[in-house]
């Protein structure tokens, strides 16, 4: 399920920056908790949060929704 997360965050990013190819999903799962790290290209950060943090907002909506089927948390964090 881990991965099927991954794969949907990996998507969605891909669809809104204009450098795809620099987009990068790490996962760390844990026990409880999984975490998504993700990395963007110089000038697609502000694409990803949007405006007043939008729509990085909805993503971590999603992320969370997809994530309650197998009980964990689910965390997605934005490296620069």
């Amino acid at each position: 399920m881990a991965d099927e997360i991954k794969e949907l965050v990996d998507f969605i990013i891909r669809a809104l920056v204009d450098q795809p190819d620099q987009v990068v999903v790490t996962a760390v799962s844990g026990e409880k908790t999984s975490v998504y790290e993700l990395r963007v290209g110089d000038g697609d950060l502000g694409k990803v949060i949007g405006k007043h943090g939008r729509t990085i907002r909805a993503i971590r909506t999603l992320l969370s929704a997809a994530s309650t089927k197998e009980n964990k948390r689910a965390v997605l964090e934005i490296l620069e």
